[in-house]
């Protein structure tokens, strides 16, 4: 699972977003997943446009509107056995007009 805020220049990180981009993990492939990888902290100090990354299995849930985009990224904890629950692991809304994330949970 990835909410990324894209630029217009890599090079530039500072400089504000021109558009964002939300990326779901398989729903089983792999094997249970984590929470929050081994790696997690270098990953975002070396690339500060990623604003989300997890690797639990999901789903993500998009609610759109004329006003505002809304991203849920639904998750369970394990996938090896029955019973796992369903949870919303992070949820970000943007707004029209205005290309950034604004995490609204999680």
């Amino acid at each position: 699972n990835w909410a990324n805020e894209i630029g217009a220049d890599p090079e530039q990180p500072d400089a504000p977003p021109i558009a964002t981009e939300f990326v779901g993990t398989s729903i089983a492939s792999g094997g249970d997943g984590v929470a929050r990888p081994r790696y997690l902290d270098a990953l975002l100090a070396e690339n500060p446009f990623v604003k989300f990354h997890n690797e639990e299995r999901g789903y993500v849930r998009c609610e759109i509107t004329p006003q505002a985009w809304r991203t849920d990224f639904r998750t369970v904890p394990y996938i090896t056995r029955r019973g796992a629950p369903l949870q919303t692991r992070a949820s970000f809304l943007v707004e029209s007009g205005r290309p950034g994330l604004n995490r609204i949970a999680g």
